[in-house]
């Protein structure tokens, strides 16, 4: 038995799970939700530095050997290669948000889908579906497979 999280948007604090159809609040100090937790912690954390286009920050929740592979070009990506494309983003860009619509915890890590809605530098926005499967070790994601169609932000070039 998983759970799942559905949020209205990344800056919501309260955590909920859906159960037998119903969303229930998520007890902090019950011991069987802590590690759910943290998991989620790390995923809302992770998007929020993202949104704010912080390379240190972002960094910081990665493995040192973490990987990061693109199902549309197929390659594997070093922190350092995919800080890069984080930095190269936020040039381009006047703002991000990403809108988690699912969130929920799998063995070894986390599944999201999410919707990154970017606007460009020409007032121009942008949304991109996405989908990502997270591996965390020691409380740092250790490897991002994701899922997405790039044409959706072709316009930030």
């Amino acid at each position: 038995h998983s759970t799942v999280l559905v949020a209205a948007s990344n800056s919501s604090r309260k955590c909920t799970k859906r159960s037998r159809g119903t969303l229930d609040p998520i007890q902090p100090t019950s011991p069987e939700r802590i590690h759910t937790l943290e998991t989620f912690e790390l995923a809302r954390h992770f998007m929020t530095v993202l949104e704010e286009g912080d390379v240190d920050k972002a960094r910081a929740c990665l493995q040192p050997d973490a990987k990061i592979w693109h199902n549309f070009d197929d390659v594997e990506q070093t922190v350092d290669e995919n800080m890069a494309l984080l930095a190269w983003m936020t040039r381009k860009s006047q703002s991000r948000a990403y809108e988690i619509t699912r969130l929920e915890e799998i063995p070894g890590g986390y599944l999201q889908q999410h919707i990154l809605t970017i606007e460009n530098m020409q007032d121009e926005t942008m949304r991109m579906h996405a989908c990502v499967l997270v591996r965390v070790r020691d409380g740092l994601i250790e490897r991002i497979e994701e899922y997405l169609d790039p044409a959706a932000v072709a316009k930030l070039s």
